[in-house]
């Protein structure tokens, strides 16, 4: 990994990205265990009751210029939800990268993000044709996510809107844009779209899918790279 991430630094055509999700955000006046400053107490609810929405938040950070971004989604946490903050992201940052050519995707190997998950896999093969932009995925190995530099950015985030009652989700889109992270504001977006679970493709349609995937000889969980098809 480290020799990876050298590689990157050193190609000026290379942009690093780090991507995860967290834990969903229940939307409710709940009592979320932090403390606020005011001159009267917060009142809560002191129980799990029924949320009136959940928030699904996946990050991506822009390693070396610490730029992040957040996206919140309104239904589930799946590889299509992923794909397509993928593509948002990059729909919105695209011109303050106009010489990338390749991006270097540090990620965990999560069931919906996974090397193995066939849809996938097919979502990021189209990005990268849509972008003509080549894709470099170095996944962490059981147990390393926290090396993961996204992961930090979740802690800084619960410590910042820790207390406050996010009975919206406009409330809780403001508290994460007034986050920092490193001395700079996150760009926050919400994607409210519904997502099916258990989208995957038969091993014949992934063929064709699999053979666009360069795997590491030695390492063919972890590391995998994604070209696209010339136009």
């Amino acid at each position: 990994m480290r020799q990876v991430h050298i590689q990157a630094a050193a190609n000026p055509e290379t942009l690093r990205i780090s991507i995860d999700t967290k834990a969903k955000v229940k939307i409710g006046e709940f009592s979320r265990g932090g403390m606020a400053r005011g001159k009267e107490s917060v009142r809560a609810a002191d129980h799990d009751m029924h949320q009136d929405v959940l928030l699904a938040p996946a990050g991506i950070l822009e390693v070396d210029s610490n730029q992040l971004n957040l996206v919140f989604g309104t239904s589930r946490d799946t590889s299509d939800f992923v794909a397509d903050c993928l593509g948002l992201w990059w729909t919105h940052r695209q011109a303050a990268h106009p010489g990338v050519r390749r991006l270097l995707i540090n990620l965990d190997n999560g069931p919906e993000i996974a090397g193995s998950r066939t849809q996938f896999m097919k979502r990021l093969v189209a990005f990268s044709d849509q972008h003509q932009l080549t894709l470099e995925l170095a996944y962490y190995p059981p147990y390393h996510s926290k090396y993961n530099r996204i992961e930090r950015c979740w802690g800084i985030l619960e410590n910042h809107w820790s207390g406050t009652l996010l009975t919206s989700i406009e409330t809780a889109l403001a508290w994460a844009k007034t986050m920092m992270w490193r001395g700079v504001a996150p760009i926050v977006h919400l994607l409210d779209r519904v997502y099916e679970t258990g989208v995957r493709l038969s091993p014949r349609d992934f063929r064709p899918i699999a053979a666009r995937l360069k795997r590491s000889a030695s390492l063919p969980k972890w590391s995998l790279v994604i070209s696209p098809e010339p136009r």
